[in-house]
């Protein structure tokens, strides 16, 4: 223990030697480091400290590597990946948009594997990768390259050209830069940095996790950004489910009665007599159609089988 230590420095020491887990003596560390006395008797501490640091970091980084290895990932119909600098809070959006609970800490490099989560949104089910920072050896270019949509997630303007040079492989795939840890800034710099994004003609959102500004507009920007068309099926005779409790069929635009269907169940449109549709691609409530008839977003669909 140095001569004269700060109280913050005593109690990050303290949670150093009870922590259970190398993650947990890490930011125990980190803390020690930040509250240390800086006088010249304290040097060979500081040194000590910063070797464990360095020693803690780096086997941590190799169990990481070495664990359980890459999950394959079944893409979804509609598959968003997060992609950014370490320590940018990709972690905390993922968190804020779905089911997942991903590890989250102030050191960088917490992201060593993909996280995967659902965002529901307006009846949809939204895969939602995030991937490790683009300097880890982890990070996956195929996920990149196969996404619909790239989540890209900065703390600082001059950082979106980095993350943009990391996914230029994947020309097709819709961009939404995530300028994020808003709430660290006062109204002004915010005023600023959002006409900045604006001059620079991004499809942008301004976002914090802590406040929770913008995540509302990021979960309709997400849905958005997909060319799907959402179809709504009833049984016959049956009142429809509220929308928000009817899950849709998600398929491309143009397509028709017999592709819902065989997205329902391969073989189905066989048995398939005829539908009736409620919505913006009937011309009356319940019209009458065939199979060939072009659905659009939002129809309401009932099969009559033979």
């Amino acid at each position: 223990m140095p001569i004269n230590a700060h109280p913050d420095y005593l109690n990050a020491e303290k949670k150093f030697h009870e922590a259970g887990t190398d993650e947990e003596r890490i930011l125990a560390l980190e803390e020690m480091l930040k509250h240390m006395p800086k006088h010249k008797s304290a040097e060979a501490l500081r040194k000590n400290l910063r070797t464990r640091y360095k020693k803690l970091k780096a086997d941590f980084a190799k169990k990481s590597k070495s664990g359980k290895g890459k999950k394959g990932i079944k893409k979804a119909d509609m598959q968003a990946v997060i992609v950014g600098l370490t320590n940018s809070g990709k972690s905390s959006i993922l968190k804020a948009l779905t089911n997942a609970q991903p590890k989250i800490a102030s050191y960088g490099f917490t992201t060593a594997q993909p996280e995967i989560g659902t965002l529901n949104f307006q009846g949809c089910s939204i895969q939602i990768i995030d991937l490790p920072p683009i300097a880890s050896e982890n990070f996956d270019k195929g996920l990149v390259n196969s996404a619909d949509t790239l989540l890209i997630v900065v703390e600082k303007i001059h950082e979106i050209k980095t993350v943009l040079d990391s996914v230029k492989t994947n020309i097709k795939a819709k961009r939404i830069i995530i300028f994020n840890k808003i709430d660290t800034h006062d109204k002004e710099t915010s005023r600023k940095i959002s006409e900045t994004l604006k001059s620079k003609k991004y499809n942008f959102i301004i976002t914090s996790v802590i406040t929770d500004e913008g995540i509302g507009d990021l979960k309709e920007k997400i849905l958005n950004s997909f060319n799907v068309i959402r179809i709504y099926t009833k049984h016959p005779g049956k009142r429809q489910k509220q929308e928000k409790e009817n899950i849709p069929v998600i398929l491309a635009p143009n397509s028709t009665v017999k592709n819902v269907a065989e997205k329902i169940l391969h073989g189905y449109s066989k048995k398939v007599k005829y539908a009736k549709i409620t919505g913006p691609s009937s011309k009356f409530k319940d019209q009458k159609v065939g199979l060939k008839h072009v659905v659009k977003d939002k129809d309401v669909v009932e099969f009559f089988t033979e």
